[in-house]
């Protein structure tokens, strides 16, 4: 394994279709060039077009962003690797020690787009939880790479 030069953060989803890409998304236009920004599911599902939606609502565009495998990063150096559900917490494939593991879970916008009969409404559940990874990737994850 290669160490890079700058941080490295890893957001981990079940299926990296909305949660771990909206963080990705977030990292890339908050953190820049000053860290190395992956996202990965322990299945991949695509990209969520309601999470791209609403992100692209926020000025970040993660359309090309693409659904990968955890397993696409088994020779990557990661410094952390962040869970965002539950699922991926308690199921994450184990890293070498010098990787720190974080969990910070959000709510399943896609589960809860499911109760609504509005698609309207159906979106704020995606519009919340882009909001919340947002605050955390801000004001969390630079500190979790040793960049305050």
């Amino acid at each position: 394994m290669m160490k890079n030069e700058r941080p490295s953060v890893l957001f981990l989803c079940t299926g990296n279709s909305c949660r771990s890409q909206m963080a990705e998304g977030w990292a890339h236009q908050i953190l820049g060039d000053r860290a190395d920004v992956y996202s990965a599911g322990l299945e991949t599902h695509g990209l969520n077009p309601n999470a791209v939606q609403v992100m692209l609502e926020a000025g970040v565009d993660i359309r090309q962003q693409q659904s990968q495998h955890i397993d696409a990063f088994a020779r990557t150096a990661l410094d952390v690797v962040i869970s965002v559900c539950a699922h991926a917490d308690e199921n994450c494939p184990v890293f070498p020690a010098a990787t720190k593991r974080v969990h910070h879970g959000f709510d399943d916008p896609p589960k809860l787009a499911k109760l609504e009969s509005d698609p309207e409404r159906a979106l704020e559940h995606y519009r919340r939880v882009r909001d919340e990874i947002r605050a955390y990737v801000d004001q969390t994850v630079p500190g979790l790479l040793g960049l305050n």
